[in-house]
């Protein structure tokens, strides 16, 4: 660390812990493990029920923000005089202590609620509520003399909030964008993103496509950074038995049950098989999103369900009991109507660690991880039939299959090892901790 070893950087989190994102956890964790002194801000409760178990092993201190109801159809002032007893303190202490930054980050707040409005004689009031938020988390900053830096994942709603408090303290900030935080243009309207951009110390990003994205809205490109999402190369070691000779192909697809994935693509696949003749079996496992229903029907219409299985999300350590059992890794990635998709997906990688060949779509950063023939297969997004044709060649082919898998496992050792890309973040704040000391 920098020259006042007590430099301590703030991480603000739209929600922790999180299931689904085990890379944000892993990060936290590592860095802990470089020395790095974090306090964590988490703007809602985290889930509830399973975690991974590298969320135990966490020691920075967890600050939950005061719970606030929805702003969906609500009356402003009612909403305020419902949710903002809690704040008061917070936000008094910190205008007593830096009156011109909270005029500054309530003007910030103000003129992009009317700029972005959603009607002439509306407001957008998700600014007011994340003004609200900023407060909070800038009266125990500010109090905290030991802060020298905040940092943000997702650059929609937590980086706003911790835009604000950065006004507020006075204290710089940084934040990482990951995939659908970049490309929906209603979480970051009009120029809120290259705003953004401009105010931050240093962005990061886990795709070179999206580093592209976001150095084409901005003027300084040198601030934004490529960090893939590392993983723990030896925790997803390769299987260690061979297949059974006639067992049924197991088919993996792991990810939220929402449109870019995929999934409904999968099951186009699947039955293509069926009527092929190839004997396979497909797990489809994730969270429970808003193209559930539509996964299961279209299992149910096309009389999938002794071929095609729904499963719940499951903890990374029952991920790799999975990858593990797996013949074939498939997420079949597309980019939605509103511009949502992947960057690269953190299941692939950790598929690829394990020595499994995957088959994907050229979508967003997902030929950054997958050579087509090199290391595993890509077909066209949107095609059920090419992507069929893609399963049965592997399914048909283990000599092809151990090809591309070993090749995987070399992609991820090389590019995605954790201690490595953990080590070049932990560079970038040093290097903004040394620059705000010394300014």
């Amino acid at each position: 660390m920098p020259q006042n070893n007590t430099a301590t950087i703030a991480y603000i989190l739209k929600g922790f812990p999180r299931l689904t994102e085990t890379f944000i956890a892993n990060e936290i964790y590592l860095l802990e493990r470089l020395g790095t002194k974090l306090i964590l801000f988490s703007i809602k409760a985290g889930e509830s029920g399973k975690k991974q178990a590298v969320v135990d092993k966490i020691h920075s201190p967890l600050t939950y923000l005061p719970k606030v109801s929805s702003l969906s159809g609500s009356f402003l002032p009612l909403w305020l005089i419902m949710n903002l007893r809690p704040y008061l303190l917070h936000h008094w202490k910190i205008f007593r202590a830096r009156p011109a930054g909270y005029c500054n980050a309530l003007k910030h707040a103000l003129s992009l609620a009317y700029k972005h409005r959603p009607g002439r004689f509306r407001i957008r009031k998700v600014f007011i509520k994340e003004f609200v938020q900023a407060g909070f988390i800038a009266s125990q900053i500010h109090h905290n003399p030991d802060i020298r830096l905040l940092h943000a994942h997702f650059c929609h709603g937590a980086t706003t909030v911790t835009w604000f408090a950065s006004l507020m303290t006075g204290l710089p900030f940084s934040f990482t964008a990951h995939a659908k935080d970049i490309y929906q243009k209603q979480l970051n309207p009009g120029d809120l993103l290259q705003q953004k951009l401009q105010a931050a110390e240093f962005v990061t990003t886990c795709t070179k496509a999206n580093y592209h994205h976001l150095c084409a809205l901005h003027n300084k490109p040198q601030n934004v950074h490529t960090i893939y999402h590392g993983l723990d190369v030896k925790k997803f070691a390769p299987k260690k038995l061979a297949a059974v000779d006639g067992a049924v192909p197991l088919i993996l697809a792991v990810g939220r049950h929402v449109e870019k994935k995929g999934f409904i693509f999968l099951i186009e696949a699947c039955e293509h098989l069926r009527t092929a003749g190839i004997q396979f079996q497909c797990e489809i496992i994730g969270e429970s999103g808003d193209q559930t229903e539509i996964i299961r029907q279209a299992i149910d219409s096309r009389q999938l369900d002794k071929q095609v299985t729904l499963r719940q999300a499951v903890t990374q350590e029952a991920l790799k009991n999975l990858y593990q059992r797996a013949t074939i890794f498939v997420l079949p990635c597309i980019i939605t109507a509103d511009g949502d998709r992947d960057g690269i997906p953190n299941v692939m990688a950790e598929a690829m660690a394990t020595g499994l060949p995957i088959i994907s779509t050229p979508v967003s950063g997902i030929p950054e991880l997958v050579a087509h023939n090199a290391n595993g297969l890509l077909v066209p997004p949107r095609n059920g039939q090419e992507l069929a044709h893609a399963l049965q060649t592997l399914i048909q082919d283990a000599e092809l299959r151990n090809k591309l898998g070993n090749a995987a496992r070399q992609t991820i050792c090389e590019l995605f090892d954790s201690s490595e890309t953990t080590l070049v973040l932990l560079q970038l704040f040093q290097q903004t901790l040394h620059a705000e000391q010394t300014a």
